[in-house]
């Protein structure tokens, strides 16, 4: 039969698949409560569909002209022994050989001498062999491509360039940014920023410090390359708030960072409340305290830890 070289085991199998897959459609098409329809899993649903029934109908096309091509064959042997003729099938390329052959333009080495050039350097004899058609196909897509880029990007302003798509991507980027800090308690700055004695803030604090400040300040804050922390002297400020804009800001010309972009608000002030409870403390092991740098720091109406100072008594 001409059919019988048809893998129908396959093709009931790709109906199966096929039915099982329109029969969960509902079931995609809804939403995890069941009731209301979710119109972006509908449209992910119809393109999926959509591209299944592409690749049924390339398989049944692809069917269609083997099937041809055996009818029209078994018709050639028919004439041939009509007429009493043997049948001597053609030697058919392959769809790649026949793709390839037009893609490079090559000439069959039989054919040789019609591109063969009249110049004859001691035997060496030169073909005139053409740009094979791929690279002239690829260089004519580029000129295209490029009338198409100019068009787009800088007659009509349709789309933005990689600048402004830097700055669109960065402006894009601070607004996240802002809304995550805005989000997690973290709007916190120079100006608002209040020193918390909290147990959880002043543990979060110190692991910072630890972490990132004793290499300049010391375990236990007596300084090293920078100031020291349990005096009362500060280069640039001994409140809540200059300690919390020297650590956000940093100090370039002497060798501190900015730590805006490694610490989040919220770490910057637990860390700077930690420093303040280091203020009149006497560390307990070497290296020796460093000598006062700055200015005397006088708090307004805190001490160190950030408490209300005890009333003094009044002078009769």
């Amino acid at each position: 039969m001409l059919f019988s070289n048809v893998k129908t085991k396959w093709i009931k199998r790709a109906l199966m698949m096929f039915l099982s897959f329109v029969l969960a459609i509902p079931a995609f098409a809804q939403t995890a409560d069941g009731s209301s329809t979710n119109l972006e899993a509908i449209l992910i649903v119809v393109l999926i569909f959509v591209l299944i029934v592409a690749i049924l109908i390339l398989i049944i096309g692809l069917y269609l002209v083997s099937i041809i091509k055996v009818i029209l064959l078994e018709d050639r042997k028919k004439k041939a022994l009509a007429e009493g003729k043997e049948f001597i099938p053609e030697d058919e390329k392959s769809w790649w050989t026949s793709l390839m052959s037009k893609a490079t333009g090559a000439v069959p080495i039989e054919k040789e001498e019609t591109v063969l050039l009249d110049h004859d350097y001691d035997g060496i004899h030169e073909l005139d062999n053409h740009l094979p058609p791929w690279w002239k196909w690829l260089f004519y897509a580029t000129i295209v491509w490029g009338f198409i880029y100019y068009l787009v990007y800088h007659v009509f302003d349709a789309l933005p360039l990689m600048q402004e798509e830097y700055a669109i991507v960065m402006e894009d980027a601070k607004v996240a940014r802002e809304a995550m800090m805005a989000l997690e308690g973290n709007n916190i700055d120079e100006n608002n920023v209040e020193f918390s004695d909290a147990a959880d803030v002043l543990a979060n604090g110190k692991a910072i410090y630890d972490r990132e400040c004793v290499a300049c300040h010391a375990p236990e804050g007596q300084g090293l390359i920078g100031p020291n922390f349990t005096d009362n002297y500060y280069i640039h400020g001994g409140s809540i708030n200059d300690i919390f804009k020297t650590i956000k800001y940093g100090v370039p010309q002497k060798g501190m960072i900015s730590w805006q972009s490694k610490l989040t608000p919220s770490d910057m002030r637990d860390v700077g409340s930690f420093i303040m409870t280091l203020r009149g403390k006497t560390p307990q092991n070497p290296p020796a305290p460093k000598g006062p740098e700055g200015e005397e720091y006088i708090p307004d109406n805190q001490n160190q830890t950030g408490e209300e100072p005890a009333e003094q008594p009044t002078e009769l």
